[in-house]
This record gives C-alpha cells, sequence and structure tokens, in this order.
C-alpha cells in the first residue's frame, strides 16, 4: 500500500525507517520530509497546513493511510479533512486532538472521570489568577492553554516568577495559545512518557520510555523539547504500568467515547510517578519526541499493520512485540538552543558514526546545502544506540557522536543517569 507520512522531524524520521520496513509497504511519502528521511522515503516539498494539496496528492497518489506526526495539523483538523475525502488516516479528530490542543479541556476531563492529576485553575483574567496564586504553595506551574511549541509551561519557584509568568501569557507572549492559562499544582516524583495505541474503544499499551527536558548535564539549565530519552524506564514497572492503563488511559479512552469524541490515534501521556502513584502532567495526541526514536530501535512488530489495526479498530485482536534490548538517544542540538539556535552550519563525519555497531541516527533539523549537509533547527541529530541495557545502548550512542564533526552543536554527556543509578543500587 501507498503511505503518505505528515511531518519533518526526528520523530517523523524514526516513524519512516520503521514503517520503511513494512512487508505491507508499496511506497512511502513523507510531506515535507527531511534529508534523512528522504534515504527511506520520496520527499514531497508540502505544508502540512495546506489541506486541500495534500487531499489532491493522496488522490493522484493513490494514498491508502496518512500518517500524521505533528501535533499541529491534528489540531487544526487535518485528520477531519482527509476523513470528509474518504481518505484513512492514522491520528485523532480535531475534536479528541483537544487532549493535547487544550490544557485546560484535559484538565476538567480528569476532574470529570477521576484521573489522578495536579489541582488546578483556569484564568482569562490576570487578576483573578494573581488572587488564586495568593492561595497556593510555591513551587508552582503556569502553562498556556493552548499549543506553544513547548515553550508555554513556567515553574516558578517564587511569587513574583509566577505572577510575571501570568502577565506574559496572558498579554501574548505565547499568542493565541495564551488566552487562557492554567495554573497548577507542582508535582514532585520522577518523571517517566507512557504511550498507548488507541482504536476509540480498546487501548494497547507500548514500551515505556523516559527523556530529558533540560537542556544541560545533571538536569540543569532551560527546559527544552527533549535533549534524549531511552526505553524502557526501570521505574515504570509491570504493575506500574498495569496502573496507569487503568487509572489514566482507559478512563481517558471511555471518557473520550463518552462525550462522543472517540479518541484515535496514540495517546502519549507525561507522567509524574511518586510513592502514591501515578499521575498526570499533560497528554500529548501523537508520538512523542525523541522518545519515538527509542521505541522504533525497540518494535519488533510490524509498524504499519499496528497502525492501520489502530484506524480499522480492531486492537483489541492486536499484540506487540517488543525486543528485550534497551535503546537510549542522544540529541545534538545546535549552539544557542533553545532560544535562537545557530542555523547553517555544517555537519561532517555522519557516514562512519553510522558505521558504529548497533546505532542509528536520525535526523531532526538539518537540510542539504548543495553537497554539504547544514542545521536548520534546534534539534538537529537523534543519535540512537540500541544494547543488552542501558549502559550498552549509551555506550553505542556516545561512540557514534565521537565520530560526528559539527562545532556547531552541543549535546548533553549524562542521558540515562536514572537508570544507571538505579542499576548500580
Amino acid at each position: 500500500m501507498n503511505v503518505l507520512l505528515i511531518g519533518a522531524g526526528g520523530r517523523e524520521h524514526a516513524l519512516a525507517w520503521a514503517l520503511s520496513a513494512s512487508p505491507l509497504l508499496t511506497k512511502l511519502f513523507c510531506a515535507p520530509g527531511n534529508p534523512g528521511i528522504a534515504e527511506v522515503a520520496q520527499c514531497i516539498p508540502i505544508d502540512p497546513a495546506d489541506h486541500d494539496v495534500i487531499i489532491t496528492f493522496c488522490r493522484d497518489e493513490r494514498i491508502e493511510l496518512v500518517v500524521i506526526g505533528p501535533e499541529a495539523p491534528l489540531v487544526a483538523g487535518l485528520g477531519d479533512a482527509l476523513g470528509e475525502a474518504g481518505i484513512k488516516y492514522f491520528g485523532p479528530t480535531r475534536a479528541a486532538a483537544q487532549l493535547e490542543g487544550s490544557k485546560g479541556f484535559t484538565k476538567d476531563l480528569c476532574r470529570t472521570a477521576n484521573i489522578p492529576t495536579a489541582a488546578y485553575g483556569r484564568f482569562m483574567d490576570p487578576e483573578a489568577a494573581k488572587t488564586y496564586l495568593a492561595s497556593q504553595g510555591l513551587p508552582i506551574v503556569v502553562k498556556a492553554d493552548g499549543l506553544a511549541a513547548g515553550k508555554g509551561v513556567i515553574i516558578a519557584t517564587t511569587r513574583e516568577e509566577a505572577e510575571a509568568a501570568v502577565e506574559a501569557c496572558l498579554s501574548g507572549v505565547f499568542g493565541t495559545a495564551g488566552n487562557e492559562i492554567v495554573i497548577e499544582e507542582f508535582l514532585e516524583g520522577e518523571e517517566a512518557s507512557f504511550f498507548a495505541l488507541c482504536d476509540g474503544v480498546t487501548a494497547l499499551p507500548l514500551a515505556s520510555a523516559q527523556d530529558h527536558k533540560r537542556a544541560g548535564d545533571g538536569d540543569t539549565g532551560p527546559n527544552t523539547g527533549g535533549m534524549g530519552a531511552y526505553s524502557p524506564a526501570p521505574i515504570v514497572t509491570p504493575e506500574m504500568a498495569d496502573r496507569v492503563m487503568r487509572e489514566i488511559i482507559i478512563p481517558t479512552v471511555k471518557a473520550m467515547a463518552a462525550r462522543g469524541m472517540p479518541f484515535k490515534g496514540v495517546l502519549f501521556a507525561g507522567l509524574m510517578i511518586s510513592a502514591s502513584g501515578p499521575k498526570l502532567i499533560e497528554f500529548n495526541v501523537r508520538f512523542g519526541d525523541p522518545e519515538t526514536q527509542v521505541l522504533m530501535m525497540r518494535l519488533k512488530s510490524d509498524l504499519l499493520a499496528a497502525l492501520l489495526a489502530t484506524v480499522d479498530g480492531v486492537l483489541s485482536n492486536f499484540d506487540l512485540r517488543w525486543s528485550d534490548d534497551a535503546a537510549l538517544t542522544v540529541v545534538m542540538a545546535a549552539n544557542g538552543y533553545p532560544g535562537k539556535p545557530m542555523k547553517g552550519t555544517e555537519i561532517k563525519g555522519l557516514d562512519a558514526a553510522r558505521a558504529t555497531p548497533d546505532v542509528e541516527i536520525f535526523h531532526a533539523g538539518t537540510r542539504r546545502d548543495g553537497e554539504r549537509l547544514v542545521a536548520d533547527g534546534g534539534r538537529v541529530l537523534d543519535v540512537t544506540g540500541r544494547g543488552r541495557n542501558v549502559a550498552e545502548a549509551r555506550a553505542a550512542a556516545y561512540a557514534a557522536i565521537a565520530k560526528i564533526d559539527w562545532p556547531g552543536g552541543f549535546y548533553r554527556n549524562d542521558i540515562g543517569w536514572r537508570a544507571l543509578q538505579r542499576s548500580k543500587a
């Protein structure tokens, strides 16, 4: 079958890499793609926001499935447009995508469905928000309600910082995403990422993962979209995974169906795990980045078959097989990230790095400049290793990085430290 993948980042490269191995695949296209994706798919210069052009392309190329990678096209209703045109797609509708598109929507759903999450308040008026802040403890979390490219979350440690965050959000720093804000209790514990395929009725858990949000070693520096990840996450024991499914994922699927907006696609729960159990930090309605990179390295089942089972509503008859190996990815980012990344710097040595055993390199923000490969984003490369355990996967990834010649980039040296610390305990 012919498949169109929407997106251009490291997540999409990992998905393209996995999809390209499917015996069900005839031809894989990607819009718009990147130089790495171009090695396994035909890249098409189509803007994911141009629904009409995408639909025309699907008809011309007889596309039988569209896989939507990023959140913005989902929240903008690309799935709805494809569905109305009679084209099969993987991902939620615009209504169901509110689980990521509106933090307030998700918090309200958690309250009505009794899903464990942080205490919160929703506000559009800065004075009402400040009054609420005065009654809360510190630290506290201020979030723009809508999509803000991973930048709309402020963890305030003082009352002044919290009030400044309120003013910033509601004054338009994050555009329309900050027209409303959510103020949340700060949760203590260890974060983990949990994914489940959902067909509107059934939810099928994927492998666990854990990422690293801070830019610097030792979890220091500003928050980013993620500087690395590994799978499995030791903190998500089989017992904890059962609790997450029972207390968070399944109640969400049931609540969304009851609201007349059944969730189909992949549900990504960002969790805080403490001694009392899991709590939901937020939902995303697509595969995570950089978690997808490590999940795809461990997935033994046919990804395309799994996505089709989700779309066709037959997950209850489907199973997934995972490698016992661990996988770990290290993000190489452009200098200046997560502020203003330096673009256009040349990257060399990738062929030598890819020759490292048990390593795949996924492109997240690159472009071709003639014969040169150059940086074209904040997060640029995802160097991903596999091994019998996290330590071996980590060694493979860093051995490959040592062969990459890119003075214009940086990376963390301690990805996987929590897992390594646990293994020594």
